[in-house]
């Protein structure tokens, strides 16, 4: 098998060669070549020890040198090569005692998580592949290296890692692997939040989000995501659902790309439903405010789990949005683009669509008719550049104290007013028809004080 190697990692490789030592791609970047994917890293193991692959470059960072790994940077792109290492005993599912270098490339896989990220290779060799990653390749199973549940008690995380490579590849896992994984997911409480951040939303991200079903199935979201199994089995008796709460919300996911906003956003928006269900005398459900509970629910997990600033304002304001009507005008579509802000308009519309789509056939067309007309109107307001927030008012507070109004809250209240006058009024959103707006207002405020 012949595997196309950058030119910068193939001179890493020669140069320790030619210098007497082994060294190879290793992991993901051999995995995703031979299903013909594009690597999104090269990384390279050697026998070489760190000091002496520093000596043979010319620049080099020490990016884990503890752990063995050396980043040599080619041309302005870096590049990991780490030293084969066998991992010490591990004490708390998360990091090994101590780290021992090798020289020997079958003790370094030996250590590494699933049969098909333990393999290697170079120009020379060819692949390398002791454990049977190429047949598990070609049968679609995510096994563990050796006994897996060795493996898993070494690092618990990568209890999650085998379900989001099972969703990334639509690989089953080997079923003595699952078992591992069951009785071992409580050890998942001992990884960091950061840690299972990162693999949550590339299991999130991945073709197949529904799999997520399988991280509950497993017993991993009761560790790291216990909302998500309030939501199994919550049954929706109404006109409009077909599924039960955590079915649709799989069903919506994938009605939506790739983008970790708007999974998440789908992943959240009915949390809230569980707590607010309740069944009229008919026996139809209903789960009024739930969104409001959704929202809560989204931003306490975000933050939890340390995401950023920014995607916990996204998915939070889409959460709370995500069942927010509105008729298909142009006055409608600029009071939403005031509450829900121009930057997030085009994904609440992704989401309104997402959800509508993942509900039953009842007045399904009329509501998919009311977003595509809505998208219409939002594509008019943007070619008119209709004001909807106070940045593109044509009136500032600077302006408004040039009016005799004083610093503070009555001016921003004033500003909120000019702007409310605008969204219904675009044609107004000029100096002068804002002043004198201004006036008409302060004098009556002022009548209101007397």
């Amino acid at each position: 098998m012949k595997i196309r190697l950058p030119k910068p990692v193939c001179t890493i490789i020669e140069n320790l060669q030619l210098h007497g030592y082994e060294a190879y791609v290793v992991g993901g970047c051999v995995r995703d070549s031979i299903l013909g994917r594009e690597p999104g890293d090269w990384d390279i193991t050697t026998s070489a020890l760190p000091e002496e692959v520093k000596t043979l470059f010319k620049r080099t960072i020490d990016t884990g040198i503890e752990h063995g790994t050396v980043t040599v940077m080619i041309d302005h792109e870096g590049f990991e090569v780490t030293t084969y290492r066998i991992d010490g005993e591990y004490e708390d599912s998360r990091h090994p005692k101590a780290v021992e270098f090798t020289r020997s490339l079958e003790e370094d896989l030996k250590r590494r998580d699933f049969t098909i990220n333990a393999m290697a290779y170079n120009d020379t060799e060819r692949l390398v592949d002791i454990f049977g990653g190429m047949q598990d390749l070609n049968n679609h199973l995510i096994r563990c290296v050796g006994d897996p549940k060795e493996r898993f008690s070494e690092d618990a995380l990568r209890i999650l890692r085998a379900v989001r490579f099972s969703a990334q590849l639509a690989f089953p896992i080997e079923p003595e692997t699952a078992d591992a994984i069951r009785e071992l997911a409580p050890n998942l409480g001992n990884i960091s939040a950061e840690r299972i951040q990162v693999e949550l939303v590339k299991m999130l991200t991945s073709p197949h989000p529904e799999l997520i079903q399988d991280a509950c199935e497993l017993g991993i979201t009761k560790v790291i995501l216990p909302e998500w199994d309030d939501m199994v089995g919550v049954q929706q008796n109404t006109p409009h659902h077909k599924y039960d709460v955590d079915q649709h919300t799989i069903e919506a996911m994938k009605n939506v790309g790739a983008d970790k906003v708007l999974r998440l956003t789908m992943l959240f928006h009915d949390m809230g439903k569980p707590e607010m269900k309740t069944t009229d005398e008919e026996g139809v459900d209903h789960f009024k405010k739930h969104a409001l509970v959704s929202e809560e629910i989204a931003r306490r997990v975000l933050r939890r789990l340390k995401f950023d600033n920014d995607t916990v304002r996204k998915v939070t304001r889409l959460v709370y949005y995500h069942d927010y009507r509105i008729a298909a005008t142009n006055k409608s579509v600029r009071r939403a683009l005031y509450k829900i802000g121009k930057d997030l308009f085009p994904r609440y519309l992704e989401v309104r669509m997402a959800d509508v789509m993942a509900q039953s056939d009842f007045d399904r067309f009329n509501k998919v008719n009311n977003i595509l007309e809505t998208e219409v109107c939002y594509q008019e307001v943007l070619d008119n550049q209709d004001c909807v927030s106070l940045k593109e008012m044509a009136i500032n507070g600077q302006d408004l104290m040039a009016l005799g109004m004083k610093p503070g809250k009555d001016l921003g209240d004033m500003l909120n007013i000019l702007l409310q006058y605008v969204i219904d009024n675009p044609e107004k959103n000029n100096r002068t028809e804002l002043s004198e707006y201004a006036v008409r207002q302060m004098h009556i405020q002022q009548l209101k004080k007397k």
